[in-house]
């Protein structure tokens, strides 16, 4: 990966440092019982010296016992947890991976929850010891600056304090700008060993993370600074940002989807508030076309991970949208990544520090995405309470934004049935029923909440348009959701008597519950209610409702809408009527009918220019209007 030295510039090096170069028994012989061996992580992991490491307790059984090995996240080999070696080793992760999981769970090793970004201070300070480091860098450079390559996270902290270094000088890893780099002064025992990194690649994308990637992709803006996971669904939402500009990147882990986005100038981090033009990042997962684009790289600085994941750093980026992904969130908006129960599954990792930081950010977004079902769907994710025993990654108040592949999700300053009933609206649809009924028991919403089971009441997202009115307003058309009741509500108490008069022919000025259900709670095979919206998902407005019913005798359909006094004469009425009419025609009907007040001139107006063949009664003071479709 680097510049090859070749065998005359090692053995430059090795003739100075006699010695460094030593034997492998020798160089492990070192290690006493009890002590803290401290492996680096991820794909920085130097294999080679961690399988050494356990044949040489092999061969040597009695050299030492009780040794504690740490390593924050392992996807190479993890042979120290074989039950053969615990009187030798006992393993201690603070981020749990698939090769530790089930040692973990079966109590053969241990697991320190712990937010990524405190881990240095447990180093610097002694409350974690660190007597021994296995790490793996780049060969020497001129003068004599090795680099800890794809993984300088907390490998940097365990280098700064570890009694003993060993480093496998791996010349297939990259040379990273930053702070990942140790002299080989402060190294004490070097093993050139060549070997592939470990190489992480991206699950295929399927339909729902693309979906979900899709929705996440909405809330992220031109000039953005990004943190996101690993993963099929972080590939997903990278793979919907092609379209955006000037994005950047301040993360601790980058992943092929991202340098996939720098290559192709999507991300320049040209107007980011710190770290302006570089790409930050603690470590990289990746595959090794990753790795070889940041081999002396001057664009990307990798950064230790108390610098990266620090929240008071996160909040000082305008604009920073964070996604990270949840194992089960629950109705109130709790939620654990780290736990499935009392099963532990991950860790905390930088979740919290990047979505407690994003909160603090100027403009900050922090955003939870998560397929809406577990197990080929047989679990919902989203449950009335976490499980037993699960630990709580954040709480409440911590949780903004979450997205299903069925929708967008605002939870932050909403009561609990608001949180409740958002939360319904984005779970799978075979278990809404589950969640209404376990919601109403547990008091969390209406008691008498009304809900359409089935494709009847599913979502119609396809019904969604974004449209620009005559003088210019963009509006979000889109079909109303079962949470939407409060904004439903205050929609029509922002209408006026006259107005509300006008849209119901009555003098009738109270909206309690009972009634707005009729309009959230849609069976869309007979009836289509869609909402004209401005502003993003935070401080969504609407300024007008429209909708139809469709009469099956007459295979027409009965047609209102009304718009925000404040929004009047602005076109709205005119968009949403002519979409409301395309519906229609696209579902074969053959024209419209409403009520009209006869004082209702701009309602009338609106009719009159919207392309029917109208045939117009009078009784009572009311228009009963038959408006044909033109072909």
């Amino acid at each position: 990966m680097t510049k090859d030295p070749g065998l005359n510039e090692m053995a430059k090096w090795q003739d100075r440092y006699p010695e460094k170069f030593a034997d492998l028994d020798p160089i492990f012989s070192h290690i006493r019982r009890g002590d803290h061996i401290f492996v680096a992580s991820g794909c920085g992991e130097p294999q080679y010296l961690v399988q050494a490491l356990t044949d040489f307790v092999e061969n040597h059984p009695k050299a030492f016992f009780d040794a504690e090995i740490i390593h924050v996240y392992s996807f190479g080999i993890a042979p120290y947890t074989n039950a053969k070696f615990k009187r030798n080793f006992r393993h201690n992760s603070f981020f749990i991976g698939n090769n530790t999981r089930d040692p973990v769970n079966e109590g053969a090793a241990d697991y320190t929850p712990i937010s990524l970004s405190d881990v240095p201070a447990l180093l610097y300070r002694g409350l974690i010891r660190i007597d021994v480091a296995l790490v793996q860098t780049s060969p020497p450079d001129e003068h004599g600056y090795m680099s800890l390559g794809v993984s300088v996270d907390m490998v940097k902290a365990a280098t700064d304090v570890s009694k003993l270094i060993i480093a496998q000088v791996n010349r297939e890893m990259p040379r990273i700008h930053g702070d990942g780099f140790i002299h080989i002064d402060d190294v004490n025992f070097i093993v050139p060993h060549d070997e592939p990194l470990l190489e992480v690649s991206g699950k295929t994308l399927s339909d729902v993370s693309g979906r979900i990637g899709n929705f996440v992709a909405r809330l992220i803006q031109d000039g953005d600074t990004i943190q996101v996971g690993f993963g099929s669904l972080p590939n997903a939402i990278m793979a919907n940002l092609y379209g955006k500009k000037h994005l950047g990147v301040h993360t601790e882990l980058l992943s092929d989807g991202l340098v996939d986005l720098i290559k192709a100038g999507v991300i320049d981090n040209s107007r980011k508030t710190l770290g302006r033009g570089k790409t930050v990042a603690a470590f990289a997962m990746g595959k090794r076309e990753t790795y070889r684009f940041l081999h002396d790289n001057p664009s990307v600085l990798f950064r230790t991970i108390d610098f990266t994941n620090n929240p008071m750093n996160i909040a000082r980026l305008d604009n920073i949208v964070a996604i990270n992904s949840a194992l089960e969130i629950d109705l109130t908006g709790q939620s654990t990544s780290e736990s499935i129960g009392g099963r532990f599954y991950s860790g905390i990792g930088g979740h919290y520090d990047f979505m407690r930081g994003a909160h603090f950010a100027r403009n900050g977004k922090t955003i939870l995405a998560m397929k809406s079902t577990a197990r080929n769907e047989t679990f919902s994710r989203i449950v009335p309470a976490l499980k037993e025993a699960a630990g709580i990654t954040l709480n409440r108040g911590d949780v903004h934004y979450v997205i299903t592949e069925y929708g967008i999700a605002y939870l932050h300053g909403k009561n609990i049935r608001e949180r409740s009933m958002s939360l319904i609206a984005i779970a799978h649809p075979k278990f809404r029923p589950w969640l209404i009924e376990e919601a109403k028991k547990r008091g969390l919403i209406y008691k008498d909440q009304a809900f359409i089971p089935g494709k009847r009441g599913e979502y119609p997202e396809q019904l969604e348009s974004y449209r620009t009115t005559r003088t210019g307003l963009q509006i979000f058309i889109r079909p109303v959701k079962i949470s939407d009741e409060p904004k439903i509500k205050d929609f029509f108490y922002s209408l006026s008597d006259r107005s509300l008069n006008r849209r119901f022919l009555s003098q009738r000025k109270d909206m309690p519950h009972e009634r707005l259900q009729d309009f959230v709670v849609i069976d869309y095979t007979k009836e289509v209610l869609l909402l004209a919206v401005t502003g993003d998902e935070e401080n969504e407005l609407i300024v007008a409702v429209g909708q139809y019913g469709v009469d099956e005798a007459t295979h027409s359909a009965e047609v209102a809408f009304a718009v925000r006094d404040d929004h009047q004469n602005l076109g709205i009425g005119t968009e949403l009527l002519s979409y409301l009419t395309y519906l229609a025609k696209r579902e074969g009907l053959l024209g419209f009918t409403a009520e009209v007040l006869v004082d209702n001139k701009p309602m009338l107006h609106v009719f009159e220019k919207g392309g029917f063949d109208i045939k117009k009664k009078t009784e009572a003071g009311v228009y009963d209007l038959q408006m044909a479709f033109r072909g």
